[in-house]
């Protein structure tokens, strides 16, 4: 049985067996005598995406009270999720994407609490995931956002949309219109000033 730790693009924590690139956490949403999550969702503002090995650390997932161990299929659905690069294992993601940040805010750097705020405020609406308009064309947007159409996500990279799914991504295709913007404006205007996300393979194969 897989545990209930993978993270979709709509912020959803759900029990798949896909395999993703990074792992992350949102503090302690979790019971390590059972390895099942609690109610609550986050304990912390700080939605982290982190490397999967970090200076030879072993980790056994869900299995102490420490932090909650979450998985991303990659960089584009953990942003989309609410989530942004970790400042100890990813320091280099980490800087870049706070640069980046400033840049497209048109703003100083900011600490990385007042991203979580900013953050914080952009993902949630009443305890649930906050979906924001697509103010503009797909074209226009920048490689690694996240939209919606319907109940699927679609992740936009090289002028195509790809299909979030519990295997990895679904075959390109075109997608004329959207729903909802799932990554938050923030972290979308970190993109279009330069960040550059780490796709999953399965964006690239086709």
């Amino acid at each position: 049985m897989h545990l209930q730790n993978r993270v979709t693009p709509f912020g959803g924590i759900v029990a798949i067996s896909q395999r993703g690139l990074f792992t992350g956490n949102r503090g302690i949403i979790h019971d390590p005598s059972t390895k099942t999550l609690l109610r609550k969702r986050w304990a912390s503002k700080a939605w982290l995406i982190c490397n999967c090995s970090y200076k030879g650390q072993c980790r056994d997932v869900m299995a102490t009270r420490s932090w909650t161990e979450l998985f991303f299929l990659d960089e584009a659905i953990a942003l989309a999720a609410g989530h942004r690069p970790c400042f100890l294992c990813r320091r280099t993601a980490a800087e870049q994407y706070r640069t980046c940040w400033a840049s497209g805010r048109g703003e100083a750097c900011p600490s990385a609490a007042g991203i979580d705020a900013v953050l914080h405020a952009e993902r949630l609406e009443e305890g649930r995931k906050r979906l924001h308009p697509v103010t503009q064309g797909l074209g226009d947007l920048p490689d690694g956002v996240v939209v919606a159409l319907g109940e699927d996500a679609f992740t936009l990279r090289g002028g195509l949309a790809h299909r979030w799914t519990n295997e990895g991504y679904a075959e390109p295709q075109v997608l004329s219109n959207a729903d909802w913007l799932l990554t938050p404006p923030s972290s979308v205007k970190a993109l279009r000033a330069g960040y550059a996300p780490v796709f999953h393979a399965t964006i690239n194969i086709h």
